[in-house]
């Protein structure tokens, strides 16, 4: 399948505001300023400021957006900014995450401008997490904001720690302190949602827990493309991170996620580049052989530490954030968990 890539250097739309100066654009008075690039900070996971984001189309009127470093960083195990997307169709568009800030919110509205003039109607988020929704503040106010009624209860209660827990990974000095909340608009049961774009129609599944109680995977059945926000975090060797714990739902949701799939599907993780379903096999993998080294552990009578020491798991070793997920994420709350 030929796809398009549209560069990340369409700072032109955000120079002069988001609306480009048109009239047929919708308005987004968040950028009227232009973008102000950074040098990565190497304290961060990623910084925002200094990500440049690509659009990628890969079906018709169906376009990927992510890190424009991607295909580099990605098979080396550098942590990447947050993907998302948008979907095009006669009534307008729906578009998969905001973002973690102003900057990166207003890239992906131009990406979007770049390719149509009909309004964004809907955004998506397929987590409760900062980096995948805090560009909400940002959307006008007829803009319908789509989530799971768990992650839309969750960030009512939550939402001053995901501020905190963001600003700690991805910097104080990066725009999150102008960060407030945004009720949703359209709460999705378990059952899921959908809506029809004007000739293109577009799933929120849900699957049960992948990497919070209310991840939604948004599908889009006629291109076969699906965003899976952070439930599949990106490419080998990159792992999963399970913040919430609960490993083994998130490996039988995965799997099911994965086995929903045609073969020659297009899956768009949180975090990298398009790939085809069989990459969420190493995630899977991992998984499975990381609950089994813990499940071991804990009936040999180990504690926490033996236990990180003992499920090193050097097959699945690369990613550049191993020390901290593996080591002081996964394993620990799993063995939480397997003790219980």
């Amino acid at each position: 399948m030929q796809r398009r890539r549209s560069s990340s250097v369409l700072l032109a739309l955000l120079v002069a505001g988001c609306g480009g100066g048109s009239e047929a654009l919708q308005s987004f008075s968040a950028c009227d300023q232009a973008p102000s690039f950074v040098t990565p900070n190497p304290a961060y996971a990623w910084t925002p400021n200094a990500i440049r984001l690509v659009s990628e189309e890969l079906a018709p009127g169906v376009f990927a957006i992510y890190d424009t470093d991607a295909a580099e960083h990605g098979p080396a195990g550098i942590p990447l900014a947050t993907s998302g997307g948008f979907v095009v169709g006669d009534d307008g568009v729906l578009m998969v995450e905001s973002m973690i800030n102003r900057q990166l919110f207003c890239q992906a509205v131009a990406l979007v401008q770049a390719e149509t003039d009909r309004p964004i109607r809907y955004v998506v988020n397929t987590s409760s997490h900062g980096d995948h929704s805090f560009g909400n503040i940002f959307l006008p106010d007829d803009v319908e904001i789509v989530q799971h009624e768990q992650t839309a209860e969750y960030i009512d209660a939550h939402f001053e720690e995901d501020v905190a827990f963001m600003e700690a990974n991805f910097g104080v000095d990066q725009g999150i302190d102008e960060i407030e909340p945004v009720t949703a608009d359209i709460r999705v049961a378990d059952s899921g949602w959908s809506v029809d774009l004007g000739g293109v129609v577009v799933e929120a599944r849900h699957y049960g827990f992948a990497q919070t109680p209310g991840d939604l995977f948004v599908y889009v059945p006629d291109a076969k493309v699906l965003w899976t926000g952070n439930a599949f975090v990106t490419e080998e060797p990159g792992i999963p991170w399970l913040l919430a714990g609960n490993g083994s739902a998130a490996e039988v949701t995965l799997t099911a996620v994965k086995d929903s799939l045609p073969a020659d599907a297009i899956v768009v993780p949180g975090h990298g580049r398009p790939l085809a379903p069989a990459a969420m096999e190493f995630s899977i993998a991992y998984l499975h052989a990381m609950l089994a080294g813990v499940e071991t552990a804990v009936a040999d009578g180990l504690d926490v530490e033996a236990t990180v020491a003992a499920v090193a798991l050097p097959d699945y070793q690369g990613y550049r954030l191993w020390d901290w997920i593996h080591k002081q994420v996964n394993v620990p709350n799993t063995y939480a968990e397997f003790k219980q």
